[in-house]
Protein backbone atom coordinates (compact mmCIF):
# COMPACT_ATOMS: atom_id res chain seq x y z
CA UNK A 1 0.00 0.00 0.00
CA UNK A 2 1.53 3.35 -1.02
CA UNK A 3 2.04 5.85 1.81
CA UNK A 4 -0.22 8.30 -0.06
CA UNK A 5 -3.20 6.02 0.72
CA UNK A 6 -2.42 5.61 4.43
CA UNK A 7 -3.25 7.67 7.48
CA UNK A 8 -0.16 8.65 9.49
CA UNK A 9 0.02 8.49 13.27
CA UNK A 10 2.85 10.16 15.19
CA UNK A 11 3.17 9.20 18.87
CA UNK A 12 5.39 10.11 21.80
CA UNK A 13 5.52 9.57 25.53
CA UNK A 14 7.19 11.61 28.23
CA UNK A 15 8.02 10.93 31.86
CA UNK A 16 9.36 13.53 34.27
CA UNK A 17 11.55 11.46 36.54
CA UNK A 18 11.37 8.06 34.87
CA UNK A 19 9.29 6.97 36.67
CA UNK A 20 7.45 10.15 37.37
CA UNK A 21 4.48 12.22 36.24
CA UNK A 22 3.99 11.33 32.59
CA UNK A 23 2.13 12.18 29.44
CA UNK A 24 1.16 10.68 26.13
CA UNK A 25 0.85 12.60 22.88
CA UNK A 26 -0.30 11.70 19.40
CA UNK A 27 -1.08 13.41 16.11
CA UNK A 28 -3.17 11.71 13.43
CA UNK A 29 -3.16 12.80 9.78
CA UNK A 30 -5.42 11.52 7.03
CA UNK A 31 -4.11 10.09 3.77
CA UNK A 32 -4.24 13.63 2.31
CA UNK A 33 -2.00 14.75 5.25
CA UNK A 34 -4.73 16.91 6.78
CA UNK A 35 -4.87 16.97 10.58
CA UNK A 36 -7.59 14.59 11.80
CA UNK A 37 -6.97 14.47 15.55
CA UNK A 38 -4.44 15.02 18.27
CA UNK A 39 -4.24 14.02 21.90
CA UNK A 40 -2.38 15.15 25.00
CA UNK A 41 -3.10 12.79 27.87
CA UNK A 42 -1.74 13.20 31.43
CA UNK A 43 -0.74 9.86 32.96
CA UNK A 44 -0.11 8.56 36.45
CA UNK A 45 3.58 8.32 37.42
CA UNK A 46 5.16 5.84 35.03
CA UNK A 47 8.31 5.20 33.01
CA UNK A 48 9.08 6.83 29.70
CA UNK A 49 8.77 3.50 27.85
CA UNK A 50 5.34 2.87 29.37
CA UNK A 51 4.28 6.38 28.37
CA UNK A 52 5.46 5.65 24.79
CA UNK A 53 3.18 2.61 24.63
CA UNK A 54 0.26 4.53 26.18
CA UNK A 55 0.62 7.21 23.49
CA UNK A 56 0.62 4.56 20.78
CA UNK A 57 -2.44 2.84 22.24
CA UNK A 58 -4.39 6.11 22.47
CA UNK A 59 -3.48 7.01 18.90
CA UNK A 60 -4.41 3.56 17.58
CA UNK A 61 -7.81 3.80 19.27
CA UNK A 62 -8.41 7.17 17.62
CA UNK A 63 -7.25 6.00 14.17
CA UNK A 64 -9.55 2.98 14.36
CA UNK A 65 -12.47 5.08 15.62
CA UNK A 66 -11.96 7.39 12.63
CA UNK A 67 -12.33 4.42 10.32
CA UNK A 68 -8.79 4.25 8.95
CA UNK A 69 -7.71 0.76 7.88
CA UNK A 70 -4.30 1.58 6.40
CA UNK A 71 -1.88 3.21 8.80
CA UNK A 72 1.74 4.30 9.13
CA UNK A 73 2.89 4.75 12.73
CA UNK A 74 5.91 6.97 13.31
CA UNK A 75 7.57 7.32 16.69
CA UNK A 76 10.98 8.22 18.05
CA UNK A 77 11.16 5.32 20.53
CA UNK A 78 13.55 2.91 18.88
CA UNK A 79 12.90 0.34 21.63
CA UNK A 80 9.14 0.32 21.07
CA UNK A 81 9.47 0.21 17.27
CA UNK A 82 11.90 -2.70 17.42
CA UNK A 83 9.72 -4.57 19.90
CA UNK A 84 6.62 -4.12 17.75
CA UNK A 85 8.50 -5.14 14.60
CA UNK A 86 9.87 -8.27 16.30
CA UNK A 87 13.59 -7.45 16.41
CA UNK A 88 13.64 -6.97 20.20
CA UNK A 89 11.91 -9.08 22.82
CA UNK A 90 9.81 -7.42 25.50
CA UNK A 91 11.62 -8.19 28.75
CA UNK A 92 10.16 -5.59 31.10
CA UNK A 93 7.17 -6.82 33.08
CA UNK A 94 5.84 -3.26 33.04
CA UNK A 95 5.72 -3.30 29.23
CA UNK A 96 4.39 -6.80 28.50
CA UNK A 97 0.70 -5.97 28.94
CA UNK A 98 1.05 -2.68 27.06
CA UNK A 99 2.87 -4.48 24.24
CA UNK A 100 0.12 -7.12 24.01
CA UNK A 101 -2.56 -4.41 23.99
CA UNK A 102 -0.74 -2.47 21.25
CA UNK A 103 -0.29 -5.61 19.12
CA UNK A 104 -4.00 -6.40 19.48
CA UNK A 105 -4.91 -2.89 18.31
CA UNK A 106 -2.42 -3.01 15.42
CA UNK A 107 -4.15 -6.19 14.27
CA UNK A 108 -7.38 -4.26 13.67
CA UNK A 109 -5.87 -2.51 10.63
CA UNK A 110 -5.66 -4.05 7.16
CA UNK A 111 -2.14 -2.69 6.71
CA UNK A 112 0.09 -1.05 9.27
CA UNK A 113 3.77 -0.23 9.41
CA UNK A 114 5.59 0.99 12.52
CA UNK A 115 8.57 3.19 11.71
CA UNK A 116 11.24 4.77 13.89
CA UNK A 117 11.81 8.44 13.08
CA UNK A 118 14.30 10.94 14.53
CA UNK A 119 12.98 13.17 17.31
CA UNK A 120 13.18 16.14 14.92
CA UNK A 121 10.46 14.53 12.79
CA UNK A 122 8.19 13.96 15.78
CA UNK A 123 8.01 17.44 17.27
CA UNK A 124 4.21 17.82 17.51
CA UNK A 125 3.64 14.51 19.31
CA UNK A 126 6.61 15.34 21.56
CA UNK A 127 5.14 18.76 22.38
CA UNK A 128 1.78 17.19 23.27
CA UNK A 129 3.41 14.50 25.44
CA UNK A 130 5.53 17.08 27.30
CA UNK A 131 2.47 19.28 27.81
CA UNK A 132 0.53 16.33 29.26
CA UNK A 133 3.43 15.35 31.56
CA UNK A 134 3.57 18.91 32.92
CA UNK A 135 -0.20 18.80 33.56
CA UNK A 136 0.21 15.45 35.35
CA UNK A 137 2.97 16.97 37.50
CA UNK A 138 0.88 20.04 38.32
CA UNK A 139 -2.09 17.82 39.27
CA UNK A 140 0.15 15.66 41.48
CA UNK A 141 1.61 18.74 43.19
CA UNK A 142 -1.87 20.15 43.83
CA UNK A 143 -2.69 17.05 45.90
CA UNK A 144 -6.16 15.91 46.86
CA UNK A 145 -8.74 18.58 47.52
CA UNK A 146 -10.23 18.68 50.98
CA UNK A 147 -13.99 18.91 51.48
CA UNK A 148 -13.59 22.52 52.55
CA UNK A 149 -11.80 23.38 49.27
CA UNK A 150 -14.22 21.55 47.02
CA UNK A 151 -17.52 22.69 48.54
CA UNK A 152 -18.97 26.12 48.15
CA UNK A 153 -19.72 28.35 51.12
CA UNK A 154 -23.36 28.51 52.25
Amino acid sequence: MPDTECAVLYTDGSSLGNPGPAGAGFVLYGPDRSLVAEGSIPLEPTTNNQAEYRALIAGLHKAHACGFMHLRVRCDSELMCRQLNGSYRVRSEGLKKLYAWAKQLLGRFDTVRVQHVPREQNTEADRLAQQAARRAKDEANAGPRSDAQSSSAN
